[in-house]
């Protein structure tokens, strides 16, 4: 009987050929950003961004040419050298998220709603004969709405 030394990279390129399987792209500072949901309905856009402990004044969103900006800022806390972290996840800090969006949205009629650490961004859809300029929204709140 003949040994047959293991290859673990023997079947690879049939790996990679196949078309049910594909790797995530996630970039180092994709893992800085905030968790974003897009979803359509039969009017709108939405986006959903997971921003808690953010001052919904520090948040500029923005569209132009069907593209999506959301920056934020929340405010850095100093690190006391008294607490002997074990563990230090809680990001603070700055971001900044780009979107190009699938469809075409009125950007003129742009509403963003900020309730319990959730950023909401409600684009209706536009009809295509709009021009597109930069367009600034502000963020709505329980107390100043």
């Amino acid at each position: 009987m003949d040994l047959i030394p293991f290859n673990p990279f023997k079947n690879i390129e049939q790996w990679f050929e196949d078309d049910d399987w594909a790797l995530p792209v996630i970039s180092p500072s994709s893992l800085k950003e905030p968790a974003m949901d897009i979803y359509q309905t039969d009017k709108e856009l939405i986006a959903e961004l997971n921003l808690p402990d953010f001052n919904p004044e520090k948040i500029d969103i923005s569209v132009k040419n069907q593209v999506l900006i959301v920056k934020g800022e929340n405010e850095k806390k100093e690190e006391e050298k008294k607490k002997n972290y074990w563990r230090k996840e809680i990001r603070r800090g700055s971001f900044e998220k780009i979107i190009r969006l699938p469809i075409e949205v009125d950007e003129d009629k742009i509403e963003a709603d900020y309730d319990k650490g959730i950023l909401k961004i409600v684009m209706p859809q536009k009809n295509p004969s709009s021009t597109s300029e930069e367009k600034k929204i502000k963020v709505k709140t329980k107390e100043n709405a």
